[in-house]
């Protein structure tokens, strides 16, 4: 009976151990595979006393978060904005941090895709969900800094970042959002030098 016991034990363990060990390894594994969202360009640019970005960002969706968009669930994003002065002593300064707001849901009753710029209310519907992504993908001429925030003896730069919210899915969803590969939306950092 005690042999009996500590086998079912070791096993029990093993089994642990072997889920464990697929669920650390498996978003490493396929996150490069499945994820196709990235910062493709960004320009920073002085005019008229302030810097203005402009960022092209990719955004190709994953089979199951396709499915997710025309079964009804909205889906959300976060364009992460940083300038960052750099130190050679201390910690990078950040000077702007702040983040745009975008969600995109399908309509099956209207049969179109419904972008919505959360941080500026503005929103637009289109026919397909590629001129949808498309849409959101452009971001054009906001104001960040003035010049006089910019020293001129300072190295700077700008990053941009686009994040997937996976808590604002419905709760059902998100526990298998955080393992499964096909929720891994998000971008790198993608840093670029202020030139002044």
């Amino acid at each position: 009976m005690r042999v009996f016991e500590s086998t079912n034990r070791l096993l029990s363990i093993g089994l642990w151990i072997a889920l464990l060990a697929s669920l650390l390894a498996r978003p490493a594994f396929l996150h490069a595979d499945e994820s196709k969202i990235e910062i493709r360009s960004i320009d920073f640019a002085l005019r008229d006393g302030h810097y203005y970005l402009s960022a092209d960002i990719h955004y190709e969706l994953t089979q199951t978060a396709r499915e997710a968009l025309q079964k009804g669930i909205p889906l959300y994003w976060d364009v992460l904005i940083k300038v960052v002065r750099e130190r050679a002593w201390l910690w990078n300064k950040t000077l702007v941090d702040f983040k745009i707001r975008y969600r995109i849901q399908y309509h099956a009753l209207l049969n179109n895709y419904r972008v919505t710029n959360i941080s500026s209310s503005d929103s637009t519907s289109y026919a397909s969900l590629s001129t949808a992504l498309a849409g959101m993908s452009k971001i054009r001429n906001i104001a960040v800094l003035t010049e006089g925030d910019i020293a001129e003896d300072e190295s700077y730069h700008v990053g941009v970042k686009t994040r997937f919210d996976r808590e604002a899915l419905p709760l059902p969803l998100r526990p298998a959002a955080y393992i499964n590969p096909q929720w891994y939306l998000s971008s790198d950092w993608l840093q670029w030098p202020v030139q002044r």
